[in-house]
């Protein structure tokens, strides 16, 4: 499977890093990369939702309590759109968070392959502004978020944000 962003950093340089490189510090406690796959049904939103946050925290992962809220704001949207939209040519999911020394990345892949779209919904929907939401929620913790194409066909949607706070006005 193609790496698509899921390197040292949100948006690793072509090739990476040399593990070997004797110049490359040890990783920090909590740096690593964590996978987990779920089938594409209602009840995967909380228990992706429950799996990051007590990985956070199980990990000791340095984030503030409103960096945490948006992380499962970002986990909830992103699976709960693979679950309405996705499901039918991805019956399963994966969510996966890397975690750095200044940044931690959530993202959720399925095998569906038609990138979404951010959508302006009529203020009487109820849905249909999730992509929106992840997008200014990790705009406004200074963080970067992208949709790719995976070497399967489908997609990965994810968002990093850092471990430091920066609001963005």
């Amino acid at each position: 499977m193609d790496d698509h962003g899921r390197g040292s950093g949100p948006r690793p340089p072509d090739g990476g890093e040399d593990p070997l490189d004797p110049g490359t510090p040890d990783p920090l406690p909590y740096e690593g990369v964590w996978r987990f796959t779920a089938p594409a049904v209602d009840a995967s939103v909380p228990q992706a939702r429950h799996a990051v946050r007590d990985l956070l925290y199980r990990q000791e992962v340095p984030v503030s309590d409103d960096l945490v809220q948006g992380l499962l704001l970002i986990v909830s949207e992103l699976v709960t759109n693979a679950v309405r939209h996705a499901a039918l040519l991805s019956p399963m999911l994966a969510v996966e968070v890397a975690v750095g020394a200044e940044w931690v990345r959530v993202s959720v892949e399925d095998n569906h392959p038609y990138r979404p779209t951010a959508l302006e919904a009529a203020h009487s929907e109820t849905g249909g502004r999730g992509l929106l939401l992840v997008r200014e929620v990790t705009r406004e913790a200074g963080g970067v978020c992208d949709v790719e194409h995976t070497s399967s066909g489908g997609k990965v949607i994810w968002a990093a944000l850092p471990l430091k706070s920066v609001h963005v006005s």
